[in-house]
């Protein structure tokens, strides 16, 4: 069975960064795409950002310019920085893996921006 474990997440003071990181249980050299959704209470999961095997990024209309996704293969891991943090972040953060054909979707980690 695939995992996908998120971590990172807390509560931030509104201007604050957050670095969140994915740890899949399969080599993430064999995942073709590993993206990053958000859900905020009451709102549909939006799409926040992918990379693929290739390391092309695609990014959601509301994290450019604050969000950068990347990938450290000698670590298995991808992260997802958050830069400027604002309230209308806050949000279940989930990481999503494309692996041999199938979705596997995290637990989800809790970004909250307060003061």
């Amino acid at each position: 069975q695939v995992q996908v474990v998120e971590s990172g997440g807390g509560l931030v003071q509104p201007g604050g960064s957050l670095k969140l990181s994915c740890v899949p249980s399969v080599s993430i050299f064999s995942i073709n795409i590993m993206g990053w959704y958000r859900q905020a209470p009451g709102k549909q999961r939006e799409f926040v950002a992918s990379i693929t095997s290739g390391t092309l990024t695609t990014y959601g209309n509301s994290a450019k310019g604050r969000f950068t996704i990347s990938r450290d293969n000698a670590n298995n891991t991808v992260y997802l920085q958050i830069n400027s943090l604002k309230p209308e972040d806050t949000a279940v953060y989930y990481c999503e893996i494309y692996y041999g054909g199938y979705n596997y979707w995290g637990q989800g980690t809790q970004v909250t921006v307060s003061s």
